[in-house]
């Protein structure tokens, strides 16, 4: 009997001590914002009908897409485990979709996407989307996660900050708020319909089982420009491995009430090692924040006033 404790004794410290490595293991896991998929050799069109293709093939919904600037595609998926995860998070319609870019590169075209898990801790979803970056990486592959020099762990995710008094992911712009869920995309539409404020729709998905949509959308910036798409990633996607799937932006339509991520966040999240000062910088597109938040106001039919 004594013999029989000596041996289940050791059994169970080992089984807390592979337990608890495991969770640390866990804990200090990072993550990045993109995924480098490949290098594809052939013109923009070429490889956005291959990439469509096994996007649809491994199924995909392809909710939008669009070119925000020159040798750019955007092609926004969604699926329903996206739409699923989405639906059982506050504030989750943020990660409803996924985006897969097309960057030309010289004579070859970098096929990247939003990572999942990433996504997943950003929007503090209660699901790890486990099965859409496996679906991702089988139809597109997967080289590389990029972004940041250094990944950030998920408990880091869903507590995001980028400095001090910046804001966190649940200090939401409030943009517009109208009587029903009808009224407010009925009206939403026919605003972006006539790209008011230099916004237009990019894609629209619909969560189930509640009244949530959310809705992406280009942004040309048509007054200062500040707000502009270009504008902004001209000035602070500046590595080799583009991060054009930062783009689009996304405004959300929940019971009548329509609001998005302040550009303090939403830039931030995607480019978390951008220095405050200096080339390159948020300093250089200091003027994107309030010019975001004007444009995108106007665009739904708010009143939003200037700080």
């Amino acid at each position: 009997m004594k013999n029989l404790r000596l041996v289940i004794l050791p059994l169970s410290m080992m089984l807390l001590t592979w337990s608890a490595n495991t969770l640390a293991a866990d804990a200090a896991k990072t993550y990045k914002p993109f995924v480098h998929a490949s290098d594809a050799q052939g013109s923009m069109e070429s490889v956005k009908k291959q990439v469509s293709d096994k996007l649809s093939q491994a199924g995909f919904e392809i909710a939008g897409e669009y070119s925000p600037y020159p040798n750019a595609h955007i092609i926004v998926v969604t699926n329903s485990e996206m739409k699923a995860a989405a639906a059982k998070s506050n504030l989750g319609a943020f990660g409803a979709a996924q985006r897969v870019t097309l960057t030309k590169d010289g004579d070859k075209v970098q096929v990247s996407y939003t990572n999942p898990t990433y996504v997943s801790h950003v929007y503090r979803m209660k699901a790890d989307m486990a099965g859409v970056r496996a679906a991702l990486e089988k139809a597109l592959g997967a080289n590389t996660e990029y972004g940041p020099e250094a990944g950030l762990t998920g408990e880091d995710l869903r507590d995001y900050q980028y400095k001090w008094l910046m804001p966190y992911f649940t200090d939401t712009l409030d943009l517009a708020s109208y009587k029903s869920q009808k009224e407010a995309l009925d009206k939403i539409n026919a605003l972006l319909q006539k790209n008011k404020a230099g916004v237009s729709k990019v894609y629209e998905i619909n969560l189930p089982g509640k009244e949530e949509t959310v809705i992406g959308v280009a942004m040309s910036g048509p007054n200062d420009g500040c707000s502009g798409d270009q504008y902004i990633m001209s000035r602070i996607d500046f590595k080799k491995l583009k991060s054009t799937g930062h783009l689009p932006y996304e405004v959300v339509v929940s019971k009548g009430k329509v609001y998005a991520l302040p550009a303090e966040f939403r830039i931030a999240i995607n480019f978390p090692d951008l220095s405050m000062m200096g080339s390159n910088s948020f300093a250089s597109i200091m003027c994107a924040p309030d010019s975001i938040k004007s444009a995108l106001a106007k665009a739904v039919g708010g009143n939003l006033s200037e700080d």
